[in-house]
């Protein structure tokens, strides 16, 4: 048989790989992923859980007080737990270093100091009086609320 006479075709490509099922590569990137998005997501139910704990902690605390001297005093208890997360001896400073350490970076953020110059001072003796006007308390609880929470790490 002469070369002329074999029955020569065109050279045939194979078909593409098909796109399903992938290679195994791309399953292990798939679930290293799907792992990594669990986690994050479990992160970020974790901080807001224990944010809401945090703040239902405070609210709950300053609503059993049945008087306005109770609440400042319960808020002033709170505020010094929370104190020692970010220095373990705040907890016992006294008279304006307390309120100095209170007022923290909100006194550069304005010009008047909220605990030392405002309506923070009657934590000083607040809790030991035996009356305090009930303003001056409903004045206190959301500048302590905001404070308490910055303490904790948890800004709002």
């Amino acid at each position: 048989m002469a070369m002329q006479d074999l029955p020569l075709r065109d050279i045939h490509q194979p078909p593409p790989p098909p796109w399903w099922p992938p290679a195994p590569g791309w399953w292990w990137l798939a679930t290293v992923l799907l792992v990594l998005l669990a986690f994050a997501a479990w992160w970020w139910l974790r901080a807001r859980r224990r944010r809401a704990a945090i703040v239902r902690l405070f609210d709950e605390r300053v609503d059993a007080a049945a008087t306005p001297v109770e609440r400042v005093a319960a808020m002033s208890e709170l505020l010094r737990r929370a104190a020692r997360r970010r220095d373990p001896a705040a907890d016992r400073l006294q008279g304006d270093a307390w309120l100095a350490f209170l007022d923290g970076d909100m006194q550069a953020a304005s010009a008047k100091a909220p605990f030392s110059a405002g309506a923070g001072h009657v934590l000083l003796d607040g809790g030991f009086r035996r009356e305090i006007d009930d303003d001056a308390a409903a004045a206190l609880l959301p500048l302590a609320r905001r404070r308490y929470l910055e303490l904790m790490a948890l800004r709002r």
